[in-house]
């Protein structure tokens, strides 16, 4: 096959025309699906408020496979008042329910520190359930640089 000019420009438009149209960036929608369906199950479908919750996740992770997370619910675990469970979310891993924490009133605090591994940059959700039925949830951007250098 001989690259006539023609043949060139035709082959760079096609490539540019797949690049912005077919690999747009942001979320794939079945990875949107998957974190609602995560978010769904877990909640029984309550609305998730802020406050409450507070999640502790570098802005800038060197490596992708150890990422420190930690999760802490202001709550007086009682027995009326507790913390039921807490889950981690990764909104770009293939799976993105990463963990799920359950607690007790005799937990005494509901604080949960543990490694996830992301896939890529993306945000980390912590979603607290409560014993009551509500729910509150804390997200972070996670940058994950490859090999330190950034990005």
């Amino acid at each position: 096959m001989i690259l006539t000019r023609r043949r060139a420009l035709a082959l760079s438009a096609g490539a540019t025309t797949l690049a912005v149209l077919g690999f747009a960036p942001g979320r794939p929608q079945a990875a949107t699906e998957a974190v609602d369906q995560a978010l769904k199950a877990f909640t029984g479908g309550a609305a998730p408020v802020s406050g409450r919750i507070v999640l502790d996740a570098p802005e800038i992770a060197e490596n992708g496979n150890t990422v420190p997370v930690s999760v802490s619910v202001e709550s007086p675990m009682t027995a009326d008042d507790h913390v039921a469970a807490v889950m981690f979310l990764a909104e770009g891993n293939p799976t993105p329910a990463v963990a799920t924490f359950h607690f007790t009133p005799l937990s005494g605090t509901a604080v949960a520190t543990t490694r996830i591994r992301l896939a890529r940059t993306q945000n980390v959700i912590a979603i607290a359930k409560m014993s009551n039925g509500a729910v509150f949830m804390d997200t972070k951007q996670v940058k994950v640089t490859i090999g330190g250098c950034g990005g």
